[in-house]
């Protein structure tokens, strides 16, 4: 069967007091359109389109992909209006499904019973009952079959009193929909043309209207202000951590936790509060995650420790822990990072596109930056490599077992060699040799009789 999608996004969202195209303001980490693109990805659809309007330079833009259509509904006179735009991108075989694209966490698995309801031959609505159904249309029934959908500004007030509402979501036979669109009309309180009225123009043709109850609230509110964005935020986060504590996971408090792309843990995993996870983060058996960390596109071996307040982004690159070792607190780690096992990174240490092997250890106030440093190295409290010349990056090499001292440079490109052991305060601008102490300093002098200045009175 052909399957359209179509998601309706032309709204300003005015309630959001933003420039901002609503659609495009963010939820866990992406605009609420992705999260609509994502939960329609994998229905198989022969094309999906979105109809764009505020905006629309903008929002198109953002969502761009390949295979993704856009049609632009200037001015905006109603979701049936909007439908209209889209009407000659449609396939006449099968069915269309109608989503918004301010309602972002509707499950793909109500699609796909949506779908299924539809078959191409009936028109299937998505309802809910709310305790508090203001604002929404009334779904009005004649015994169990749905005969109308009455928008609140036309509702008399019995029909107010319904708590079934329909969505904002529906599943319809192309063709029929296609008929039904050209015989909308606007004579309405907001003079719009409304695509809830292709529900009384389906029961005059004599098409069934059936309605799909949703699993849950939470997957179709809608965001129109800044307080029911965060009020979806919050939820989705307890969603998430609920998964998370399902498959085993500890977290603090799911209160206090953040996901805002993919995180896959493995057995006794521990996160404390504050956590955020961006991008994809692995996280191995038994690790621990510090209170307050960020770790985006990081991969996390066993019994690894993250303290608290450290700082891992990937990039582009991603950075890797390796088994058992110890970062942070207060630590960085860049693009490019890989450490090895057992290592110690410490507290106001970065580390930027570098491999440490295994032991290696740099535990205070240092800079790693395009280096390849070996096993049990240990770099000293203030040290850095100097890799950029203002032009270039340049890689500075660290043999195992070497002894970096404290407040040392090494100037890139330098290699250590094996063994060796760099006197503090150091510049180290040519190769050092392995087994061998290198220092570079000026000799110390004490100068008798010298007064420190003083003011002049």
């Amino acid at each position: 069967m052909v399957l359209n999608v179509v998601i309706m996004a032309a709204g300003k969202g005015t309630r959001m007091r933003s420039a901002r195209p609503k659609v495009l303001h963010t939820l866990a980490g992406r605009h609420l359109l992705q999260h609509v693109l994502a939960a329609a990805a994998g229905l198989g659809a022969l094309r999906t389109i979105v109809v764009t309007g505020h905006g629309a330079a903008e929002v198109e833009r953002a969502a761009a992909a390949p295979g993704l259509a856009f049609v632009r509904q200037e001015p905006q006179l109603g979701t049936g209006h909007a439908m209209q735009q889209a009407a000659p991108l449609l396939d006449d075989a099968g069915t269309t499904l109608i989503l918004n694209g301010d309602v972002p966490l509707i499950e793909a698995e109500t699609l796909q019973a949506l779908v299924a309801a539809c078959a191409g031959q009936r028109l299937a609505l998505l309802t809910i009952s709310l305790a508090d159904p203001k604002g929404y249309g009334r779904i009005v029934r004649r015994g169990d079959a749905i005969e109308a959908i009455v928008e609140e500004k036309d509702a008399t007030d019995a029909q107010r009193g319904i708590a079934e509402i329909y969505t904002g979501v529906m599943a319809a036979p192309t063709a029929a929909l296609k008929r039904w669109l050209t015989a909308l009309g606007n004579d309405n309180a907001a003079r719009e043309y409304y695509l809830t009225d292709a529900v009384g123009l389906a029961v005059g043709d004599g098409t069934p209207v059936v309605g799909v109850a949703a699993a849950g609230e939470t997957e179709v509110l809608g965001v129109n202000s800044a307080a029911q964005l965060a009020d979806l935020e919050r939820r989705f986060q307890r969603r998430a951590a609920e998964r998370l504590m399902n498959e085993g996971v500890r977290l603090a408090d799911a209160a206090r936790f953040d996901l805002r792309g993919e995180l896959r843990c493995g057995s006794d995993v521990e996160i404390d509060v504050g956590c955020i996870f961006e991008g994809v983060v692995d996280l191995g058996d038994e690790v621990r995650i510090g209170a307050h960390c960020i770790l985006r596109n990081a991969r996390i071996a066993a019994g690894a420790t993250i303290r608290p307040y450290t700082h891992i982004d990937g990039e582009a690159l991603g950075a890797t822990v390796g088994a058992n070792a110890t970062v942070g607190p207060f630590a960085r780690l860049r693009g490019g990072t890989a450490l090895g096992a057992a290592v110690h990174i410490g507290n106001f240490v970065e580390v930027k596109n570098s491999t440490l092997g295994e032991g290696a250890k740099a535990n205070h106030l240092a800079y790693l930056g395009d280096a390849d440093v070996g096993a049990r190295v240990n770099f000293g409290a203030g040290s850095i490599t100097a890799n950029y010349d203002g032009a270039n990056k340049h890689r500075t090499t660290i043999g195992a077992d070497a002894h970096i001292g404290s407040n040392v440079v090494l100037v890139a490109p330098v290699t250590v060699g094996e063994g060796a052991t760099i006197g503090g305060g150091s510049t180290i601008a040519s190769d050092a040799p392995a087994g061998q102490l290198t220092v570079a300093r000026a000799r110390q002098a004490s100068l008798a009789g010298w007064k420190r200045p003083t003011k002049k009175r």
